[in-house]
């Protein structure tokens, strides 16, 4: 009887407040977290991860010296899933980035080279920032990734010692400029000759993740980046 009366209050509960896919709004079934099958298979894959001097690794050409670079998805004005990154940057919908890194491992899991790492490193927020949001977006992701991939999640090593202002609305050069030795790290040791991927939710510029692999090479380690979205 107690299993019964059980299994009503959570079909109500399903009812009033549906488990629903972010991207088409129909009801999520038990197996899918996010995205139902149907919006997963359709989101706009990169497929970076299978191709060497991609499109993505040549915006970092001449800039910083990362092994490889991939993003999930493409990130495209008017597609329906361009708001994922804006619930899970706004609105707190961590759940966002850990089942979006789950499904992104998935893929990566078919590239030798995305395959084996030390560490998932996140690009990392300034402690007030973290303090004011209560979460690092890319955190989430990289949490998601770790499940699939089983390489752990270090989040000491790699800081951001500067709060610079919002990136929005600049231009490449300000952009730049903006994070120019924003990041350091805070042991040379730990990453001395490891492989680390570096994980952001989306590449625009790329100069935030370029300060990022300009501090980590301080440690003499190889660098390879993943972002769920690429502009």
């Amino acid at each position: 009887m107690r299993n019964r009366v059980l299994q009503i209050l959570r079909n109500l509960f399903d009812l009033v407040f549906p488990n629903q896919c972010v991207v088409c709004g129909e009801k999520l079934q038990p197996d899918e977290q996010v995205l139902c099958m149907k919006c997963l298979y359709r989101i706009p894959r990169t497929n970076y991860h299978l191709k060497n001097n991609n499109p993505l690794e040549k915006r970092f050409w001449g800039k910083a010296d990362v092994e490889r670079a991939t993003a999930f998805y493409f990130f495209s004005k008017g597609s329906p899933y361009r708001h994922l990154l804006h619930l899970l940057k706004y609105n707190k919908r961590t759940d966002v980035g850990s089942a979006l890194g789950h499904y992104a491992a998935v893929d990566l899991l078919e590239s030798e080279t995305f395959r084996e790492f030390d560490y998932i490193v996140p690009v990392p927020l300034h402690p007030n920032k973290l303090r004011k949001r209560g979460y690092n977006q890319s955190e989430c992701i990289a949490n998601g990734l770790s499940e699939v991939l089983r390489v752990p999640v270090d989040t000491q090593t790699l800081i951001r010692v500067i709060e610079n202002p919002t990136q929005t609305k600049k231009s490449v050069y300000e952009r730049w400029e903006n994070t120019n030795g924003i990041f350091d790290i805070t042991s040379s040791e730990r990453f001395e000759g490891k492989r680390i991927l570096l994980v952001d939710d989306v590449l625009t510029t790329g100069s935030t993740l370029i300060a990022c692999v300009q501090a980590l090479k301080k440690s003499n380690c190889r660098v390879s980046v993943f972002t769920l979205a690429s502009v």
